[in-house]
């Protein structure tokens, strides 16, 4: 096994996010970061969409399980996973947003952060 220097907690927990996502084939992921402006509220926000609900709410768990799995943390707050059309699972620092489809085009929550590095990952 490979051990890896946190550099920072914040930048891990999201990188575990997106491999969370990653893992359910989550579409159109970005990683925004928003360590360098004055008005964020966290770190990351990790944004995805998914074509149902029900692969909204496996991706939800994926990234759940991934987290808990390698730092034994939870969610301080989840909303959403009722209706699962847009689940958010806030850690702090690193908040992940899981739309579906069309809710994530109606929202543009990357244009509300147009400010933010994006990064862009790929389906696993």
């Amino acid at each position: 096994m490979i051990k890896k220097k946190i550099v920072n907690l914040s930048t891990y927990l999201s990188e575990i996010a997106v491999h969370g996502i990653q893992e359910k084939k989550g579409n159109d992921i970005v990683r925004l970061d928003l360590r360098k402006l004055n008005s964020s509220v966290s770190d990351y926000f990790i944004v995805c969409n998914a074509d149902s609900s029900n692969q909204v709410k496996a991706i939800a768990d994926s990234v759940e399980e991934e987290i808990f799995k390698t730092t034994q943390t939870n969610p301080w707050r989840k909303e959403g996973h009722e209706t699962a059309e847009w689940i958010i699972l806030d850690y702090f620092d690193v908040v992940v947003h899981i739309f579906k489809t069309e809710k994530r085009d109606f929202y543009g929550i990357e244009d509300l952060w147009g400010d933010a590095q994006a990064t862009s990952y790929q389906s696993a």
